[in-house]
């Protein structure tokens, strides 16, 4: 979109039809990348585009203060508001490092009048949280999304079936929920009629009576699409399947290994989701009835082998969506590439077992055969290349592409990769999200150029154990002019090296890096002090996982612009470098 201003400003009447047009045109732009461009032209766009907008991401929960957000888009109608780094999730950022939902809370509920979607993801909710939250806004919240989140207890999802009789999606996927009894979901199930969405999926809410989900899906039997839920025996579940009646997705259950147990199981007619737990070949023919009409598979926990997952995937032929782990191996990607055509998306993580084997030949098979590929995420035990240039070659609408070479075989058939990446790169011009998580060799100083010359739309990139040198850095940071997230890990840059790759990649919002050659005084970091960029150097000390683990990670450098300052919660894990005195 280009604007002449100059024109604009010298006659008064254009500039009239002009504001008159935007105020028309503005509450159609939806995209949040169209509207941040739009806010930038003048203030009184700016103000337009606050009045407006219906959605907002915080992609950092420190990057601004719930109040500035609040009085910047007083209309908001749905929030989505992202608390601790991605490798969180990976038990490489400190539990107490921060991320409350307290100020939040108590701001969107006094502020955001017309909030009607709440979506908080790996922050700390307390029940008192909640408390106010669904007392406050409770009969207006459509959606309540507590994502990757911990701190808070049973008794306050109590508060959401009391509250939020009008709740559409209640998602709570992965949460750490401190569990006293099933109540919370008792009370949803007496007082909600027009739910949708059901999700607590891989928690270890167990407690919970299967009478109340048979009450949810009788109540609801006209608008409840996705229940996904903890680990019970399906058997359990005859009489909510047989109420379920518009089901789409269903996730979660567990088989007993008794197929015999589940012969008078039926599923909805309109299934075409699943995520199957503890599943086994045995009882692989309880799907088959309907495995031609699944457009989602997520098999991360099923106990099937390379033969299992190749007899049940060549049955889905409409199959869009599939998760799973490298046991299916080489064999059930060719399998995959024969038969799923369809297929947009595809995540293959790292198994527990030694059997798993996913290598050059399976991606190649992929690529060849899945051409509408959007999304392709794959752990390797081998790569080459040619498997990379394939990947370039055939898949066209490829936006997130993220590899990761394992350390399951000593020897690799070919490194570096700078060619692959440089053909892949090329090839698939539309990767917005890249992540290339290989060892030391992998890719070399040019490899990183060449990403920095080709990777022209990414906004998020994932690096690990790659380059030689400093020079690779700066290679790097001649090109992605989009960039906006970096996260590396293990790639032994200095500090003078990260500082000047920031300094000249001006588009850059965020940055966390593990395994750069620190300084003892942190000097070489503070070269890349400015206005409104917090860093935060993370302490090496063990740490206790959630799974109880002992952990002793190499420190590690947040940094991230923020409009809030220095944050105040800054727990003893974290050394806040304050910037030059100039810029306080």
């Amino acid at each position: 979109m280009e604007v002449d201003l100059k024109a604009i400003r010298s006659e008064p009447d254009s500039a009239e039809f002009t504001d008159t047009v935007f105020n028309c045109v503005v509450p159609y732009i939806h995209d949040c990348r169209d509207r941040s461009s739009v806010s930038l032209v003048c203030r009184k766009w700016c103000e337009l585009d606050g009045l407006t907008r219906k959605h907002v991401t915080v992609a950092m929960c420190y990057s601004t203060t719930p109040s500035r957000l609040c009085r910047r888009f007083p209309l908001l109608e749905s929030l989505t508001v992202k608390g601790k780094p991605r490798a969180a999730m990976f038990d490489l950022i400190p539990e107490d490092w921060g991320g409350y939902v307290t100020p939040w809370v108590r701001e969107i509920t006094n502020s955001l009048k017309c909030l009607k979607s709440v979506h908080f993801r790996r922050m700390i909710v307390r029940d008192s949280d909640i408390d106010i939250l669904t007392r406050t806004r409770g009969h207006e919240l459509r959606v309540l999304k507590l994502d990757l989140c911990s701190g808070f207890t049973t008794e306050g999802l109590l508060n959401i079936g009391k509250f939020c009789y009008n709740l559409r999606t209640l998602y709570l996927q992965e949460s750490l929920t401190v569990e006293k009894d099933g109540e919370w979901l008792h009370e949803l199930a007496l007082r909600n009629t027009v739910l949708e969405s059901l999700n607590f999926y891989m928690t270890e809410l167990v407690k919970f009576d299967f009478k109340d989900l048979e009450l949810i899906a009788k109540n609801c039997r006209q608008s409840l699409v996705s229940v996904k839920i903890s680990e019970c025996d399906l058997t359990d579940l005859v009489n909510f399947f047989n109420f379920a009646v518009k089901l789409e997705e269903f996730g979660g259950g567990s088989f007993s290994n008794q197929p015999e147990k589940y012969t008078g199981l039926k599923f909805p007619p309109l299934l075409r989701r699943m995520a199957l737990n503890f599943m086994s070949q045995p009882e692989i023919p309880i799907v088959l009835p309907f495995a031609a009409r699944l457009t989602k598979l997520d098999l991360l926990y099923a106990l099937f082998d390379t033969d299992d997952h190749c007899f049940l995937v060549q049955r889905c032929p409409n199959l869009e969506v599939l998760d799973t782990r490298d046991v299916i191996g080489d064999r059930g990607l060719q399998v995959v590439g024969q038969y799923c055509k369809k297929l947009k998306r595809i995540k293959i993580e790292r198994g527990d077992d030694e059997e798993g084997f996913v290598s050059q030949r399976g991606l190649i098979d992929l690529a060849q055969g899945c051409l509408e590929l959007e999304v392709l995420h794959v752990n390797l035990t081998d790569i080459t290349n040619e498997a990379l240039e394939s990947v370039g070659t055939h898949l066209k609408n490829l936006y997130d592409f993220r590899m990761i070479l394992l350390d399951k075989e000593v020897n690799v058939t070919e490194l570096p990769l700078d060619n692959g990446i440089r053909a892949l790169l090329s090839g698939c011009t539309k990767i917005e999200r890249l992540g290339v998580y290989l060892r030391h060799g992998g890719l070399t100083d040019v490899g990183l150029g060449y990403i920095g010359q080709y990777a022209q739309n990414v906004r998020y990139m994932l690096l690990g154990f790659t380059g030689e040198s400093d020079l690779g850095l700066l290679e790097l940071a001649k090109g992605c002019p989009k960039l906006q997230k970096l996260e590396m890990r293990g790639c032994g840059f200095s500090e003078q090296a990260v500082a000047a790759f920031v300094l000249h990649v001006p588009s850059l919002r965020y940055l966390w890096i593990q395994g750069y050659r620190a300084s003892q005084n942190s000097s070489g970091i503070l070269a890349m002090a400015r206005p409104f960029w917090n860093m935060e150097l993370i302490s090496s000390e063990i740490q206790m996982s959630p799974r109880n683990m002992e952990l002793h990670q190499p420190p590690s450098l947040l940094a991230y612009y923020s409009l809030d300052g220095q944050r105040t919660d800054i727990p003893r894990t974290v050394l806040p470098l304050y910037p030059p005195l100039e810029y306080h």
